[in-house]
């Protein structure tokens, strides 16, 4: 099997602030294979945007990785300060309002990227621009260069911020929620469009999102984060029909199409200060037992690469505690 393009082995993010160290992540270990879409997912707290942060080697001037790994083809980005992966690396961000300088034009914007990481001359970039702005079928590539970033609609925005990431061709596309501020059907054509653009490039994507749907919708795999560990892992198709941990299960008993009645998931993510001992989801799971608070829960493998860490894990889970 040939080495992934990107690997993720055993990295800690802690960070310290006022209220003390906050171990942002700890541990986490995932892959993601050349052409390839890996899925984030997880509640809002749970590491998921440090994770890309780290990978794009833009974490805060108070963060440490005080043990583990990042790997980009091959070659160590932290001993290499992300020097190997600049332009390689493409990054769609989440909000496309507030993503773009709204007092240059776009064009400009982009080619200022393109004249930083890649190669050639001011009018081969905006050629490679124009080409890119009709790939991602933004309405009049040619007049869309010299428009300012407030006369595009918000899909737009994201079409050209998607566009900006692809302008250095890059190996991989690191996306932190990016439909997040869109209405659904806008949603659904950025969607495609990413799936379409992975597919026909042959790019991998790590797609951060807490969206099941657009998870089942775009990933080929997914990797499931808790209070900054990896608490589950596998093919996308796997984990939604045979979810193993008691998160997974309550998160997907959340979505509005799986849902018998939405009464959530009792408690909150806790904080990254002040994290629980041995598995960080029993206060909140309905099957803790007292081992479930003293020890740390290693990732146990199962068949078609699916892994899953939780101390009570067996083939099959009391279901009806987690209904």
């Amino acid at each position: 099997m040939s080495a992934p393009l990107l690997s993720i082995q055993d990295l800690s993010v802690h960070i310290r602030g006022d209220a003390g160290l906050a171990r942002i992540l700890d541990g986490i270990t995932l892959s993601v294979p050349a052409g390839v879409t890996m899925g984030v997912v997880g509640e809002s707290g749970c590491g998921k945007s440090t994770l890309l942060r780290a990978v794009l080697g833009i974490l805060p001037n108070n963060a440490s990785i005080p043990n583990g790994r990042l790997e980009f083809k091959g070659r160590d980005l932290v001993a290499d300060h992300w020097a190997s992966a600049r332009g390689r690396i493409g990054f769609v961000p989440q909000d496309p309002y507030l993503s773009l300088n709204p007092v240059f034009r776009a064009g400009d914007q982009l080619l200022e990227i393109m004249r930083k990481h890649a190669p050639g001359s001011r009018k081969d970039h905006t050629e490679k621009l124009i080409e890119l702005f009709r790939a991602v079928q933004l309405p009049d590539p040619e007049g869309a260069l010299g428009k300012y970033p407030h006369q595009f609609s918000g899909g737009q925005r994201q079409r050209l911020l998607i566009a900006a990431a692809l302008a250095c061709e890059p190996d991989l596309l690191v996306a932190d929620e990016p439909t997040t501020a869109l209405d659904v059907t806008t949603q659904r054509e950025i969607l495609g469009l990413l799936r379409n653009l992975v597919a026909s490039k042959g790019l991998s994507l790590l797609f951060v999102t807490h969206d099941f749907g657009v998870l089942a919708a775009l990933c080929d795999r997914v990797t499931v984060l808790y209070a900054g560990r990896v608490v589950e892992s596998g093919l996308t198709a796997e984990v939604l029909r045979n979810p193993k941990h008691p998160y997974t299960r309550m998160l997907l008993a959340c979505h509005p199409d799986r849902a018998i009645n939405l009464i959530g998931i009792p408690g909150t993510v806790p904080a990254a200060t002040q994290q629980p001992e041995g598995c960080r989801f029993h206060p909140r799971c309905p099957i803790a037992r007292p081992e479930c608070a003293r020890k740390i829960p290693l990732l146990v493998q199962l068949p078609d690469a699916h892994s899953v860490a939780c101390p009570w894990y067996s083939d099959t889970l009391p279901e009806q505690a987690i209904a």
